[in-house]
């Protein structure tokens, strides 16, 4: 499981504006906003993204209609209406960034909240195009990715923060002897081609006065981190709750820089839980009733991480159920981290990474990040 697998990649981002337009975007006036606006393609039991953005951010909701799938007394209300029934887009293959997702399909959460949610892989589409385009009411991304979004007229809002502090970093063979970012000078780092690599890269070796032009960058796509760095490459971006446990119990030692051990800007939501304007707007007691049954869902992953192990592990038997362990041990008590509850997330971190990507000249315009995200949906 690597960081972010390509997807925002810079032809990732035109691929997805493409898309969108191919939908039927078009701009709607609504109560005083301007926001993009995308007609349904064609996703079961849900809709596209876009619409007025005053609909998303972290306001509060006024009037909202919390009938049944709604948190409050979704149970009962559940048993006597038809399941609704939606998509959920991982970002990648299964790994314990999803466990709380298997938990509340697997242990009846989503159904107590009256909804029947599917949970599938991206393909060559990737998360955030199945959302935007309608494809899938909600999906897993990256802050990143809803920044880019957002910043070209793709209304994405991510509505829960699945890991609470950026647990991703540069990794590398301990034989290596890269143990600062200016150990990156004279190696080769094995990306997937987003512009983000190499200026985050640059950033923590400025911190060190290290040239990043004297790093050889190439793109390994999705090559396995430890066949490539026994083969071309130094070091590369990884989660270490999957990768790094991973190396644990292969007994390979590794050096870790994280990137929150140099720059709070970095200190980012990924992955997060992601849906569009138009859902909140025309369907928000089912994104509020898949929000409450996820937060249970995580929330039991974080009290049992041996149980919900054992649930992602009869979902998804081709995992290495050691791996599945080992990475839900060192993974659930990170989820809620320091946060008042499961899925926080601070405007802070939203505006402060922006901030960063937008000073080095990886975003076109400042992002509005009040509207980027919402705490709204969160169980109280």
């Amino acid at each position: 499981m690597r960081t972010k697998r390509g997807a925002w990649a810079t032809w990732g981002i035109a691929v997805l504006i493409v898309l969108v337009a191919l939908t039927g975007c078009g701009t709607k006036q609504n109560g005083g906003g301007n926001a993009a606006q995308t007609g349904n393609a064609g996703a079961s039991g849900g809709s596209a993204a876009g619409e007025d953005a005053s609909v998303a951010g972290t306001s509060a909701n006024s009037g909202a209609d919390n009938t049944a799938g709604s948190a409050a007394g979704a149970g009962n209300a559940a048993a006597d209406k038809p399941l609704t029934k939606v998509k959920v887009v991982l970002d990648w293959t299964p790994n314990t960034n999803h466990t709380g997702l298997y938990v509340a399909r697997d242990k009846g959460f989503f159904k107590n909240h009256g909804l029947d949610v599917e949970i599938v892989q991206p393909g060559d589409a990737g998360a955030d195009t199945m959302v935007a385009t309608g494809a899938a009411e909600f999906g897993v991304g990256y802050q990143e990715g809803v920044t880019q979004a957002r910043i070209n007229g793709v209304p994405l809002v991510s509505i829960a923060a699945v890991i609470q502090h950026n647990t991703s970093g540069f990794a590398s063979p301990a034989a290596k002897n890269i143990k600062e970012p200016k150990d990156f000078e004279g190696k080769t780092y094995g990306g997937w081609g987003s512009p983000s690599e190499e200026a985050v890269i640059a950033s923590l070796m400025q911190e060190q006065k290290a040239d990043v032009k004297k790093v050889n960058i190439v793109n390994i796509g999705d090559a396995d981190f430890f066949t490539a760095v026994k083969k071309n490459i130094d070091f590369a971006w990884i989660f270490y709750a999957w990768t790094g446990v991973e190396a644990e119990l292969r007994g390979e030692k590794l050096n870790m820089i994280y990137l929150t051990d140099y720059s709070k800007k970095l200190d980012y939501y990924t992955p997060v839980l992601e849906t569009s304007e138009k859902m909140i707007a025309e369907h928000k007691d089912v994104v509020q009733a898949f929000t409450a049954a996820a937060a249970e869902g995580y929330q039991f992953a974080i009290d049992h991480p041996d149980e919900a192990s054992d649930v992602l592990i009869k979902a998804v038997p081709d995992l290495n159920a050691d791996l599945v362990r080992a990475s839900q041990k060192w993974l659930s008590p990170r989820y809620k981290d320091d946060a008042p509850r499961w899925g926080e997330q601070k405007l802070e971190v939203w505006k402060n990474y922006a901030d960063w990507m937008y000073d080095h000249k990886l975003l076109k315009k400042q992002l509005d990040p009040e509207k980027a995200f919402t705490n709204e949906f969160l169980p109280q």
